[in-house]
């Protein structure tokens, strides 16, 4: 495959699990960014804000979104998603994937066959 591809995210997440079964089973190369070792890469995030936007790239349907103070959730915009991304990856979706221009968030099995099978 001549894309890098890169893919972010926590190794003992179920959805990341899948991910990576996916890619192995397919034989798809890729560069493994774990935000608990690394912490979030800023370009990154800042590409998948501009791509998704914050609305998307933070799991706001997650445990660790539903931990954060009402008053945090309620003033939420791009800097301080970004802010709190920064502070606690596990804010972020997983995973996420970039696969030379394109960011691809989440695992969708169908999706990853048009991209990368």
């Amino acid at each position: 495959m001549s894309k890098s591809i890169a893919i972010y995210g926590i190794k003992n997440c179920n959805t990341m699990k899948k991910a990576l079964n996916w890619l192995d089973e397919n034989n798809v190369t890729y560069e493994f960014h774990d935000y608990k070792k690394t912490g979030a890469d800023d370009a990154v995030l800042k590409a998948a804000f501009a791509v998704h936007g914050w609305e998307r790239v933070i799991n706001r349907q997650g445990m660790s979104w539903r931990k954060l103070p009402d008053h945090v959730k309620a003033g939420m915009d791009s800097a301080g998603a970004m802010r709190a991304a920064q502070d606690n990856p596990s804010l972020i979706k997983r995973p996420l994937i970039v696969a030379g221009v394109d960011i691809i968030l989440g695992f969708d099995e169908q999706h990853y066959a048009q991209k990368f099978g």
